[in-house]
């Protein structure tokens, strides 16, 4: 069994998909501000939630079109550096 990489939102590549792996944290694991994780959370940024970056601002990368559900938001690049997820791999057993 191999385990499941991790990484930002920010850092998933446009078109690919993945799944929220925990609620927002900050960068050394604990709670983002109570307004910008509730704004998240709002927005359906939920655990086992299935995401998919769909575009990149220009210049900068900012800021991220981001689907979730059949929904798309606009996040900043610090919003979505908070949100965790588990790349989905399309052709995996």
């Amino acid at each position: 069994m191999t385990a499941k990489r991790l990484m930002t939102l920010s850092e998933l590549p446009i078109g690919q998909e993945g799944t929220v792996s925990s609620g927002p944290v900050a960068a050394d694991g604990r709670t983002v501000e109570q307004e910008t994780a509730l704004r998240l959370f709002e927005i359906g940024f939920i655990d086992g939630e299935r995401v998919r970056v769909v575009a990149r601002g220009y210049p900068g990368g900012e800021p991220l079109a981001v689907r979730v559900g059949d929904t798309m938001f606009a996040l900043r690049r610090f919003e979505a550096e908070r949100v965790l997820v588990t790349p989905v791999c399309e052709g995996a057993p």
